[in-house]
């Protein structure tokens, strides 16, 4: 996924002793990260777009041609996860503007820079992440 991808291109950000949690230069430290993201999976999806429209070629072959439209359904299936990943970052685009960024929309506690330099665009602290998984596990049996 594009968002495991990014971190290589950003050091985590270390927190000084006695710094405020999501003070201004945390928050400068996720939009960039998030921007960044964001611009990298935009770009992902014009190239798949220019992509598509260029390789629409008809194939006589029966085996070719489900060859290439499974192709084309599985690039459009990632294309559509990475659609609802932007979506994600603009949510923590705005939080991050609002000042809301960085706290558990359940319980409101800290979910962390570390948990947030995994995954930027979380909205929940690992315990009542794991809560939930572990309900959803439950209702699914």
């Amino acid at each position: 996924m594009a968002e495991d991808l990014l971190h290589k291109h950003f050091p985590p950000y270390v927190a000084k002793k006695g710094e405020e949690y999501m003070n201004s230069k945390q928050h400068a430290h996720f939009r960039k990260i998030l921007e960044s993201l964001k611009q990298e999976l935009v770009d992902d999806i014009e190239r798949t777009v220019h992509t598509l429209q260029d390789e629409a070629t008809v194939f006589a072959d029966p085996n070719d041609r489900a060859s290439q439209e499974s192709d084309i359904a599985l690039e459009l299936r990632n294309r559509d996860r990475e659609r609802k990943l932007i979506k994600k970052i603009d949510e923590s685009l705005a939080l991050i503007a609002s000042g809301e960024y960085g706290y558990c929309d359940s319980c409101g506690v800290e979910i962390g820079l570390k948990r947030l330099e995994a995954r930027p665009t979380a909205t929940m602290c690992i315990d009542c992440k794991e809560l939930e998984e572990r309900r959803e596990k439950q209702l699914a049996k």
